[in-house]
Protein backbone atom coordinates (compact mmCIF):
# COMPACT_ATOMS: atom_id res chain seq x y z
CA UNK A 1 0.00 0.00 0.00
CA UNK A 2 0.89 3.54 -1.24
CA UNK A 3 1.25 6.39 1.17
CA UNK A 4 -1.17 8.22 -0.82
CA UNK A 5 -3.78 4.92 -0.60
CA UNK A 6 -3.30 4.78 3.20
CA UNK A 7 -4.09 8.13 3.66
CA UNK A 8 -7.50 7.70 1.59
CA UNK A 9 -8.06 4.60 3.34
CA UNK A 10 -7.41 6.61 6.93
CA UNK A 11 -9.93 9.58 5.60
CA UNK A 12 -12.52 7.07 4.85
CA UNK A 13 -11.68 4.99 8.51
CA UNK A 14 -12.09 8.32 9.97
CA UNK A 15 -15.46 9.51 8.43
CA UNK A 16 -16.98 6.00 8.96
CA UNK A 17 -15.97 6.07 12.82
CA UNK A 18 -15.85 9.56 13.88
CA UNK A 19 -13.01 8.86 15.51
CA UNK A 20 -9.77 6.69 14.95
CA UNK A 21 -6.82 5.81 17.57
CA UNK A 22 -3.31 6.16 16.38
CA UNK A 23 -2.83 2.21 18.03
CA UNK A 24 -6.25 1.38 16.20
CA UNK A 25 -4.91 2.54 12.61
CA UNK A 26 -1.03 0.83 13.46
CA UNK A 27 -2.71 -2.00 13.86
CA UNK A 28 -5.03 -2.03 10.75
CA UNK A 29 -2.65 -1.24 8.57
CA UNK A 30 1.03 -2.83 9.78
CA UNK A 31 2.86 0.16 10.65
CA UNK A 32 4.38 1.80 13.23
CA UNK A 33 2.57 4.27 15.65
CA UNK A 34 5.15 7.00 14.75
CA UNK A 35 4.32 6.63 10.74
CA UNK A 36 0.43 7.10 11.86
CA UNK A 37 1.87 10.32 13.38
CA UNK A 38 3.36 11.42 10.71
CA UNK A 39 0.00 10.10 8.55
CA UNK A 40 -1.97 12.40 10.59
CA UNK A 41 -0.68 15.48 11.19
CA UNK A 42 -0.04 15.53 7.31
CA UNK A 43 -3.52 14.86 6.98
CA UNK A 44 -4.12 17.71 9.07
CA UNK A 45 -2.53 20.10 8.21
CA UNK A 46 -4.35 19.27 4.29
CA UNK A 47 -7.50 19.78 6.52
CA UNK A 48 -8.70 16.48 5.74
CA UNK A 49 -8.64 15.20 9.28
CA UNK A 50 -8.34 16.89 12.79
CA UNK A 51 -5.91 15.78 14.75
CA UNK A 52 -6.73 15.15 18.30
CA UNK A 53 -4.99 13.75 21.69
CA UNK A 54 -4.40 10.05 20.82
CA UNK A 55 -5.69 10.04 17.23
CA UNK A 56 -7.95 11.83 14.75
CA UNK A 57 -11.55 13.22 14.23
CA UNK A 58 -13.51 14.66 11.45
CA UNK A 59 -13.06 18.10 11.13
CA UNK A 60 -16.39 20.67 11.31
CA UNK A 61 -17.25 23.68 10.32
CA UNK A 62 -20.12 24.08 13.17
CA UNK A 63 -18.84 22.46 16.16
CA UNK A 64 -15.83 22.99 17.50
CA UNK A 65 -13.29 20.72 19.18
CA UNK A 66 -13.60 20.42 23.00
CA UNK A 67 -11.84 22.82 24.87
CA UNK A 68 -10.16 19.95 27.26
CA UNK A 69 -9.31 18.64 23.90
CA UNK A 70 -7.68 21.93 22.12
CA UNK A 71 -6.08 22.85 25.50
CA UNK A 72 -3.88 19.61 24.63
CA UNK A 73 -3.05 19.99 21.02
CA UNK A 74 -0.14 21.37 19.57
CA UNK A 75 1.05 22.64 23.53
CA UNK A 76 5.10 23.66 22.51
CA UNK A 77 3.92 25.60 19.09
CA UNK A 78 1.68 27.58 21.74
CA UNK A 79 4.50 27.96 24.13
CA UNK A 80 6.63 29.12 21.39
CA UNK A 81 4.08 30.85 19.86
CA UNK A 82 3.13 32.66 23.26
CA UNK A 83 6.91 33.76 24.36
CA UNK A 84 7.06 35.11 20.76
CA UNK A 85 4.51 37.85 20.92
CA UNK A 86 5.27 38.95 24.63
CA UNK A 87 8.72 40.24 23.36
CA UNK A 88 6.09 42.69 21.45
CA UNK A 89 4.34 43.98 24.38
CA UNK A 90 6.01 46.18 26.94
CA UNK A 91 5.59 46.81 30.56
CA UNK A 92 3.01 48.89 31.88
CA UNK A 93 0.92 48.32 28.87
CA UNK A 94 -3.25 47.97 28.38
CA UNK A 95 -4.40 45.36 26.50
CA UNK A 96 -7.61 43.09 25.66
CA UNK A 97 -7.17 39.52 26.00
CA UNK A 98 -10.08 37.53 24.36
CA UNK A 99 -11.51 34.07 24.68
CA UNK A 100 -9.04 30.73 23.08
CA UNK A 101 -6.19 28.43 24.35
CA UNK A 102 -3.34 30.16 22.96
CA UNK A 103 -4.64 33.34 24.43
CA UNK A 104 -4.52 31.13 27.83
CA UNK A 105 -0.41 30.30 27.25
CA UNK A 106 -0.02 34.04 25.99
CA UNK A 107 -1.78 34.93 29.69
CA UNK A 108 1.26 32.97 31.35
CA UNK A 109 3.95 34.24 29.75
CA UNK A 110 2.77 37.60 30.32
CA UNK A 111 3.74 37.33 34.17
CA UNK A 112 7.62 38.08 33.42
CA UNK A 113 5.98 41.51 32.81
CA UNK A 114 4.61 44.25 35.39
CA UNK A 115 2.51 47.09 35.74
CA UNK A 116 0.03 46.00 32.92
CA UNK A 117 -3.55 46.33 32.63
CA UNK A 118 -5.72 43.77 31.57
CA UNK A 119 -9.22 43.57 30.02
CA UNK A 120 -10.44 40.07 29.75
CA UNK A 121 -13.69 38.07 28.50
CA UNK A 122 -11.67 34.96 29.58
CA UNK A 123 -12.26 33.21 33.27
CA UNK A 124 -8.89 31.48 32.46
CA UNK A 125 -7.11 34.17 31.25
CA UNK A 126 -8.23 36.36 34.81
CA UNK A 127 -7.61 33.13 37.12
CA UNK A 128 -3.50 32.87 35.49
CA UNK A 129 -3.15 36.56 36.33
CA UNK A 130 -4.95 37.06 39.48
CA UNK A 131 -2.18 36.32 41.45
CA UNK A 132 0.04 39.55 39.91
CA UNK A 133 -0.24 42.02 42.71
CA UNK A 134 1.42 44.62 40.10
CA UNK A 135 -1.44 44.04 37.44
CA UNK A 136 -4.69 45.75 36.97
CA UNK A 137 -6.69 42.55 35.56
CA UNK A 138 -10.78 43.67 34.73
CA UNK A 139 -12.92 40.82 33.78
CA UNK A 140 -16.00 41.72 31.45
CA UNK A 141 -19.64 41.02 32.35
CA UNK A 142 -22.01 38.86 30.56
CA UNK A 143 -22.87 35.14 29.67
CA UNK A 144 -20.07 32.97 30.99
CA UNK A 145 -19.96 29.55 28.97
CA UNK A 146 -19.79 26.55 30.68
CA UNK A 147 -17.71 24.67 28.55
CA UNK A 148 -14.59 27.07 28.15
CA UNK A 149 -14.97 30.24 30.48
CA UNK A 150 -15.30 32.57 28.09
CA UNK A 151 -17.65 35.32 28.67
CA UNK A 152 -20.14 36.36 25.57
CA UNK A 153 -22.66 38.38 24.91
CA UNK A 154 -24.29 42.01 24.60
CA UNK A 155 -23.33 43.34 28.00
CA UNK A 156 -19.71 41.79 26.83
CA UNK A 157 -19.70 44.15 24.27
CA UNK A 158 -20.88 47.10 26.00
CA UNK A 159 -18.09 46.62 28.29
CA UNK A 160 -15.66 45.90 25.65
CA UNK A 161 -16.59 49.15 24.15
CA UNK A 162 -16.10 51.71 27.36
CA UNK A 163 -12.34 50.83 26.72
CA UNK A 164 -9.43 52.01 24.17
CA UNK A 165 -6.36 50.15 24.84
CA UNK A 166 -2.92 49.64 23.23
CA UNK A 167 -2.79 45.90 22.55
CA UNK A 168 -5.84 43.77 21.49
CA UNK A 169 -5.08 39.86 21.74
CA UNK A 170 -7.28 37.50 19.78
CA UNK A 171 -6.80 34.17 18.85
CA UNK A 172 -9.25 32.08 16.23
CA UNK A 173 -10.38 28.82 15.06
CA UNK A 174 -10.24 28.80 11.52
CA UNK A 175 -7.83 30.88 9.06
CA UNK A 176 -9.00 30.55 5.44
CA UNK A 177 -7.11 30.70 1.69
CA UNK A 178 -8.55 34.50 1.66
CA UNK A 179 -7.82 35.20 4.65
CA UNK A 180 -11.03 35.34 6.53
CA UNK A 181 -10.92 34.99 10.42
CA UNK A 182 -13.34 32.22 11.30
CA UNK A 183 -14.77 30.93 14.48
CA UNK A 184 -17.63 28.97 15.55
CA UNK A 185 -19.86 30.79 17.86
CA UNK A 186 -21.22 33.87 16.77
CA UNK A 187 -22.02 35.52 19.53
CA UNK A 188 -17.52 35.01 20.52
CA UNK A 189 -17.37 36.65 17.10
CA UNK A 190 -18.99 40.10 18.11
CA UNK A 191 -17.18 40.16 21.41
CA UNK A 192 -13.80 39.68 19.13
CA UNK A 193 -14.77 42.41 16.76
CA UNK A 194 -15.25 45.03 19.57
CA UNK A 195 -11.72 44.21 20.69
CA UNK A 196 -10.42 44.80 17.46
CA UNK A 197 -12.21 48.22 16.79
CA UNK A 198 -11.02 48.97 20.22
CA UNK A 199 -7.56 48.20 20.23
CA UNK A 200 -4.81 50.89 18.54
CA UNK A 201 -2.74 47.59 17.53
CA UNK A 202 -4.26 43.79 17.03
CA UNK A 203 -2.02 41.00 17.28
CA UNK A 204 -3.02 37.44 16.29
CA UNK A 205 -1.83 34.15 17.54
CA UNK A 206 -2.68 30.99 15.91
CA UNK A 207 -0.53 28.11 15.47
CA UNK A 208 -0.34 26.30 11.89
CA UNK A 209 -3.20 23.70 12.68
CA UNK A 210 -5.47 26.75 11.89
CA UNK A 211 -4.05 27.32 8.38
CA UNK A 212 -7.48 26.30 6.19
CA UNK A 213 -9.02 25.15 8.96
CA UNK A 214 -13.11 25.47 8.17
CA UNK A 215 -15.68 27.64 10.94
CA UNK A 216 -19.08 28.62 9.84
CA UNK A 217 -18.74 32.23 11.45
CA UNK A 218 -16.49 35.02 9.39
CA UNK A 219 -14.83 37.14 12.43
CA UNK A 220 -12.81 39.27 9.74
CA UNK A 221 -9.96 39.57 7.72
CA UNK A 222 -6.42 38.81 8.45
CA UNK A 223 -5.77 42.07 6.68
CA UNK A 224 -7.31 44.02 9.95
CA UNK A 225 -4.55 42.84 12.07
CA UNK A 226 -1.13 44.55 12.87
CA UNK A 227 0.70 40.99 13.27
CA UNK A 228 0.31 37.51 13.35
CA UNK A 229 2.39 35.33 15.45
CA UNK A 230 2.36 31.62 14.16
CA UNK A 231 5.06 28.52 14.75
CA UNK A 232 5.05 27.97 10.78
CA UNK A 233 5.33 29.79 7.46
CA UNK A 234 1.69 30.33 5.93
CA UNK A 235 0.41 29.44 2.63
CA UNK A 236 1.76 31.90 0.04
CA UNK A 237 -1.80 33.43 -0.23
CA UNK A 238 -1.86 34.26 3.31
CA UNK A 239 1.39 35.74 3.19
CA UNK A 240 1.19 38.00 -0.18
CA UNK A 241 -1.97 39.36 1.74
CA UNK A 242 -0.48 40.43 4.84
CA UNK A 243 2.54 41.85 2.62
CA UNK A 244 -0.11 43.72 0.56
CA UNK A 245 -1.43 44.99 3.66
CA UNK A 246 1.64 45.78 5.81
CA UNK A 247 0.90 42.89 8.24
CA UNK A 248 3.65 42.20 10.24
CA UNK A 249 4.51 38.40 10.07
CA UNK A 250 6.09 36.72 13.50
CA UNK A 251 7.37 33.01 13.13
CA UNK A 252 8.42 30.89 16.46
CA UNK A 253 10.62 28.88 14.94
CA UNK A 254 11.39 25.03 16.98
CA UNK A 255 13.71 25.41 19.49
CA UNK A 256 17.78 24.56 17.89
CA UNK A 257 17.93 21.30 20.42
CA UNK A 258 14.60 20.06 18.85
CA UNK A 259 15.81 20.93 15.37
CA UNK A 260 19.37 19.07 15.82
CA UNK A 261 16.87 16.10 16.87
CA UNK A 262 15.08 16.42 13.90
CA UNK A 263 18.26 16.60 11.78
Amino acid sequence: MTQQDRHDAIIALVKRQGYAAIEQLATEFNVTPQTIRRDLNQLAEEGAVRRVHGGAGLESSTVNTAYHTRKTLNLEAKRRIAELLVTQIPDSASLFINIGTSNEFIAEALCQHSGLEVITNNLNVAAILQHKTDFNVIVAGGQVRSRDGGIIGEATIDFINQFKVDYGIIGISGIDRDGSLLEFDYQEVRVAQAIIRNSRKVYLAADHSKFQRNAVVRQGNLSQVDAFFTDRQPPDTLVRLMHEHGVELHVAGEPVAAQATAD
